[in-house]
């Protein structure tokens, strides 16, 4: 478990799986593959697969020994739909998400067609919140196979975002995040792109947070969006009341 992440819409990372592998042209200059590469080099145990998918069964009581509600991103450095997770094994992590109702779980992935397919499988407590990665007008498909699933909150995540997404249809979504890619080789983002996004959940009434606008140094970019930070979140459960994370329909 990593305390006080720096991923903006998020509180805590919890890993019970590692390692990852390519889909689509969003995940070019994946940010957990530097990093587990990089904790590899430096000797970190549970990386020692670099970023092989692996899974790590003795990290799923981690959230149940945390006693202060935190809002956490389940997998930062994998995809829990991952084709080679079991249904066993992530029925194990959704198991340790229901037990641990004073917690908030977010969770991303960009396989939506196998989150489909095993949706009934899982127990959607109202602390689960689900949400799919898209960075382009090809995969919006991604979107439909949330919609169908049977978490209580949805969400978007547009990042990297790397084309407009025209006439987004934000029904059944809760949540939309945006964002630009960072790092080295990173694709631009223009603000063009971010505005219609906004103006359409404005317009949906859904809440809208802006992450970054990315590049090599994301942090002299920054992430004002019109002279002002967008951070806006869904409804969250009363368990979770941390002054830093607001929540409004701005």
């Amino acid at each position: 478990m990593a305390l006080k992440s720096k991923i903006e819409w998020t509180e805590a990372t919890w890993n019970p799986v590692t390692g990852c592998t390519k889909v689509s042209e969003g995940c070019k200059n994946c940010y957990a593959e530097r990093l587990s590469k990089r904790l590899n080099k430096m000797g970190v145990k549970k990386y020692y697969n670099a970023f092989e998918l692996t899974i790590h069964p003795d990290t799923l009581e981690e959230p149940l020994k945390w006693k202060k509600p935190q809002m956490i991103f389940v997998n930062s450095m994998s995809d829990l739909f991952h084709e080679e997770i079991s249904l066993s094994y992530i029925q194990s992590v959704f198991n340790v998400m229901n037990k641990a109702n004073w917690h908030q779980f977010l969770i991303l992935t960009k396989r939506g067609e196998r989150l489909y397919e095993l949706n009934h499988k899982f127990k959607w407590t109202n602390n689960i919140w689900m949400g799919v990665t898209v960075e382009s007008n090809k995969h919006i498909d991604r979107i439909d196979y949330l919609r169908k699933c049977n978490a209580k909150i949805k969400f978007l995540s547009l990042e990297p975002l790397l084309t407009p997404i025209h006439n987004l249809d934000l029904n059944r979504m809760d949540w939309v995040i945006v964002g630009g890619e960072s790092g080295v080789g990173a694709r631009p983002i223009k603000e063009e792109w971010v505005i219609e996004i906004k103006n359409i959940c404005s317009s949906s009434n859904v809440p809208f947070f802006f992450k970054q606008w990315g590049g090599v140094n994301k942090k002299s970019n920054g992430r004002l969006l019109e002279g002002r930070t967008y951070d806006d979140f869904p409804v969250r459960s009363s368990n979770i009341q941390n002054k830093n994370l607001t929540t409004s329909y701005q």
